[in-house]
C-alpha cells in the first residue's frame, strides 16, 4: 500500500537584493491548498464587482428619477396660450329667415404672447366666402373677413320677432389645455352705420365658454358674439296689421246693419283675411310651435266666422218673418262680438308682448 509522503515547495520571492531576509521560504503544503487559495480570491473578486454594480445601480435610480419628475413638473406647469379675440362687425346683410342665414362682413383681431393666425381658428357656425390680411407680425393679426353664417331663428313672436345673429370661433384642433381665448373688448363691437333692411339691431354681447364634444373630453375654448336684431316694427304693421285691422273693422262694422245682404261682405271679408295670412305665412319656415301670427290668425277667424253666423241667423229669421229672434240675434250680437274679440286681442298682446 502507498503511503502519501508530505511534499516541500520552495517559493522564491522578488525581493529588494539590500533586503538581509532569505531568498527562499520553506514548507509544507498539502495538495490541494494551492486551489483553495485561487478559488477564494476569484469569490471575493466576484463579491466585488456585484458590490459595486449594486451600489452604481443605486445611484444611478434617483438621478434617472429626478429627471422624469423635472421632466413631468415642467409639462404640468404649462400654461396654455392665451389668444385676445376681437371682433368688430361693419354690417350685415341677406338676413333670410326661412334659412336662417346672413352675409356678414366683420373685422377679426387676434393677440397673443406666441405667434397665431388665423389658420389656428375657425367659425363654427359660418363658412368664410373671403379673408384680408391686414397686419402680419408673429403675435398680431388683423384681418377683415367676409363670412356666411347660420343662426337659430326664433319665431315665436313673429311678426314680431327678435333674433340674435352669433359668431362662434373656436380652435381647430387645440383644447383648452394648450390654447384658451379671452374678448379684446378694445377690438370688438358693431359699427354706428350698420344697417340690415327691415330690422333694428339691439344689444350686443360677447363671452367666453368652454365646450365639450364628449362626456370626459377635455373642453375647446369658444368665444361667442351675440348681435340682437327685431323687425321693423312701423313696416311690420303697415305691411300686416293694418289690412288685417282693416278687415276686422269693417265685419264689426256691419253688425250694425240689419238687411241679410252683409252676408256676402262678410264672407268676402273672410277670404280677405285668409289670403292675408298664407301670404305672411309663407314667409317663414314650418316650425314645431305656435307663433304669434298663428293665434292673432285664431282670434281673427273666431270673430269673423262669429260676425258670420250672426248674419246667417239674422237673415234666416229675417226671412221667415220671425221678427222677435231677428231682433235678439241683433242685439246679442252687437253687444258681444266685438267684447269678446277686443278681450281676446288684448290677452295676446299682453301674453306675447309683455
Amino acid at each position: 500500500m502507498l503511503r502519501q509522503v508530505p511534499l516541500q515547495f520552495k517559493y522564491q520571492q522578488i525581493k529588494d537584493p539590500d533586503s538581509p531576509e532569505d531568498d527562499t521560504i520553506s514548507g509544507t503544503a498539502s495538495p490541494r491548498q494551492i486551489p483553495r487559495q485561487q478559488t477564494g480570491a476569484d469569490s471575493r473578486l466576484f463579491r466585488m464587482l456585484f458590490l459595486v454594480c449594486v451600489a452604481v445601480s443605486l445611484l444611478a435610480i434617483p438621478a434617472l428619477a429626478g429627471t422624469d419628475t423635472g421632466a413631468a413638473l415642467q409639462e404640468n406647469t404649462t400654461s396654455p396660450q392665451v389668444v385676445k379675440v376681437g371682433v368688430y362687425v361693419m354690417d350685415f346683410k341677406s338676413f333670410k329667415v326661412s334659412d336662417g342665414t346672413v352675409q356678414v362682413n366683420f373685422y377679426l383681431s387676434l393677440k397673443s404672447d406666441t405667434p397665431v393666425s388665423i389658420n389656428d381658428i375657425e367659425i363654427l357656425n359660418g363658412q368664410v366666402t373671403s379673408v384680408d390680411t391686414l397686419t402680419d407680425a408673429p403675435n398680431e393679426k388683423y384681418y377683415r373677413v367676409f363670412a356666411s353664417i347660420d343662426a337659430d331663428p326664433d319665431l315665436r313672436l313673429y311678426p314680431f320677432d327678435r333674433h340674435v345673429l352669433p359668431i362662434q370661433i373656436e380652435p381647430k384642433t387645440r383644447d383648452s389645455g394648450s390654447m384658451v381665448f379671452s374678448i379684446n373688448q378694445n377690438q370688438s363691437g358693431l359699427d354706428d352705420e350698420a344697417e340690415l333692411p327691415g330690422w333694428q339691431y339691439g344689444s350686443t354681447s360677447s363671452l367666453i365658454e368652454d365646450h365639450s364634444y364628449g362626456h370626459n373630453e377635455t373642453p375647446y375654448s369658444r368665444a361667442v358674439y351675440g348681435y340682437q336684431i327685431r323687425r321693423d316694427t312701423a313696416s311690420t304693421i303697415l305691411k300686416f296689421f293694418l289690412p288685417i285691422m282693416l278687415i276686422i273693422i269693417v265685419s264689426l262694422s256691419s253688425l250694425a246693419m240689419k238687411v241679410s245682404s252683409r252676408l256676402g261682405l262678410n264672407a268676402s271679408m273672410f277670404l280677405a283675411a285668409v289670403l292675408i295670412h298664407w301670404r305672411v305665412a309663407d314667409a317663414i319656415p314650418l316650425v314645431a310651435y305656435a307663433t304669434f301670427l298663428d293665434f292673432f290668425m285664431i282670434i281673427t277667424y273666431a270673430t269673423l266666422v262669429m260676425v258670420l253666423v250672426s248674419g246667417i241667423l239674422l237673415m234666416k229669421y229675417t226671412e221667415a218673418k220671425d221678427t222677435a229672434r231677428a231682433d235678439r240675434v241683433y242685439r246679442w250680437a252687437i253687444r258681444f262680438i266685438p267684447a269678446i274679440s277686443i278681450v281676446l286681442y288684448t290677452i295676446l298682446f299682453l301674453a306675447f308682448l309683455r
